[in-house]
């Protein structure tokens, strides 16, 4: 898996990614709409700040990741191609950005959130070293939703 800037290529193809239920709750609007309000990485001057794709070996998108930068905290955001879930990838992937994040910005602590339902990401993630410090109510597209804090904490060896 290697880091690179998200081009619109893997912006449109990231908008035509369709998840199973119950993970639909990750699709995003059309490119031509995300463009159109300047949304995340619709918005070029944030996709070029904010946003990375993942590849593989022969440059085919894997997934991406947002980079998002708070007071003292990077919050990430990702993604991983709907049909590369549940492979055993998640947490190579979820590391892998982890630590990009911290080496743009080691002063930071990493963290991301994630709807607690979510069972299979919350694994994936534990096991690629994070671990959750607060779970709460968030509002969400469908109302509130139950959703965990998890803080990257990687054992060190």
């Amino acid at each position: 898996m290697t880091i690179c800037p998200l081009e619109i290529q893997h912006a449109v193809e990231i908008c035509n990614w369709i998840y199973e239920p119950p993970y639909d709750v990750y699709h995003w609007p059309t490119w031509e709409q995300m463009q159109k309000d300047e949304i995340e990485f619709g918005d070029p001057v944030l996709r070029a700040q904010q946003y990375i794709a993942i590849v593989d070996d022969n440059s085919r998108l894997i997934g991406f990741a947002q980079l998002f930068p708070m007071t003292g905290v990077t919050r990430l955001g990702l993604g991983l191609r709907p049909d590369l879930c549940s492979r055993g990838l998640g947490p190579s992937f979820a590391k892998l950005i982890a630590l990009e994040a911290r080496r743009r910005m080691p002063q930071h602590e990493i963290d991301l959130e994630v709807l607690a339902w979510n069972k299979r990401a919350v694994r994936a993630y534990e096991q690629a070293g994070f671990r959750i410090t607060d779970t709460y109510a968030r509002s969400s597209q469908n109302g509130y939703a139950e959703c965990h804090c998890m803080v990257f904490e990687p054992i060190q060896s």
